[in-house]
């Protein structure tokens, strides 16, 4: 056994300890040196002279009163609505002028269907002809059992001689005659062979009497000229029943009347109208429905009396008239052969 070499191993100093000791040293030292350091960090910093001007200068222009909402900057812009998307607008469907109510179909002189529009602003006729009462080929008109209707023929040269005693017996209470006639090639104006004879017995048999020019005039002048020979003829005696303009094309052939244009035939009918009335006589114009209603203007010819020629068993004539012609094809006592029958739904021999 060696105890003393046991002894001085446990006198010795380790050399681990000796470097702890030694870095701990160094870490005291390097604390105590950045003492000050630490203890003024939280502390703000004190300058003098400019340095601290400017730094208080800083401090100032950072000091800010915003509040949170403050930065809330979507607010301040005004929100915008998006564009609508248009849909694409439907095509109107067409109305059918059959049902729609604001037309009227004529034929053509073509012979083809066109739905004429009807005027807002002339009169519409109010006949109720349901109350139409046909006795033979004698057409009456009722309302409440009161006959409101009176029966009339027309009458020229192509009946030859007619038995007007007879007409009234068979109930015939007015006729209108022909006058004459202005030829549609020749442009001459002709008397009615049979006028004249016929005025005279058919006052002579106590009917009432009316009177009708057929017209070819293609002048203001030749309207005023066929107006003074109707004035002329029917002078002698009471025409009690109007004096009827009646300008028409013809069958199978040329009419004068068919140069000229709307207005111009307007204008004729006018003259001629006119020209009747300063007499004191009732003015009226006679024609079919199409060419009423395409052929003349009668926003330009209001206030004029209308005899509708239309052989339909219900006219559907829009506007106001005052006589209609129902058939060419009628019979009665008194005429041989066929004959145009009328009525008329205002007495005119109190008008």
């Amino acid at each position: 056994m060696r105890l003393p070499d046991d002894g001085y191993e446990s006198e010795r100093i380790s050399p681990v300890i000796i470097a702890l000791i030694f870095i701990t040293a160094i870490v005291v030292l390097v604390l105590w040196i950045n003492r000050d350091r630490f203890e003024k960090k939280d502390e703000p910093a004190v300058l003098a002279g400019e340095d601290a001007g400017v730094e208080q200068e800083i401090v100032e222009q950072s000091t800010s009163t915003l509040t949170p909402e403050d930065f809330d900057f979507w607010e301040k812009y005004p929100e915008t609505t998006p564009e609508p998307v248009l849909e694409a607008t439907p095509e109107p469907i067409a109305e059918d002028p059959a049902t729609d109510g604001k037309h009227t179909k004529i034929i053509n002189d073509e012979g083809e269907e066109e739905w004429i529009e009807i005027d807002p602003d002339l009169q519409k006729h109010s006949y109720d002809f349901t109350k139409l009462v046909k006795k033979e080929d004698i057409l009456k008109y009722y309302e409440d059992g009161k006959e409101l209707s009176f029966v009339g023929v027309d009458l020229s040269k192509y009946q030859e001689y007619v038995d007007f005693a007879k007409l009234k017996k068979a109930g015939i209470d007015f006729c209108m005659l022909r006058v004459g006639a202005r030829g549609y090639g020749t442009g001459q104006l002709v008397l009615d062979s049979y006028f004249q004879e016929n005025i005279k017995r058919a006052t002579d048999a106590g009917l009432d009497i009316g009177v009708y020019f057929f017209s070819q005039a293609v002048t203001i002048e030749e309207a005023e000229e066929e107006a003074r020979m109707v004035l002329e003829y029917i002078q002698d005696y009471e025409v009690n029943y109007p004096v009827v303009f009646d300008m028409e094309y013809v069958e199978n052939d040329t009419a004068r009347v068919e140069q000229l244009s709307k207005e111009e035939k307007t204008l004729i009918t006018q003259a001629f109208l006119e020209e009747v009335e300063l007499e004191g006589y009732t003015p009226m114009i006679y024609g079919k429905k199409e060419w009423l209603l395409t052929k003349i203007d009668l926003g330009r010819l209001v206030g004029y009396d209308i005899w509708l020629a239309d052989y339909s068993d219900i006219p559907d004539y829009p506007y106001q008239f005052s006589m209609w012609q129902y058939t060419n094809q009628g019979k009665v006592e008194g005429v041989s052969g066929k004959v145009d029958l009328n009525i008329s739904f205002i007495d005119y021999t109190e008008k």
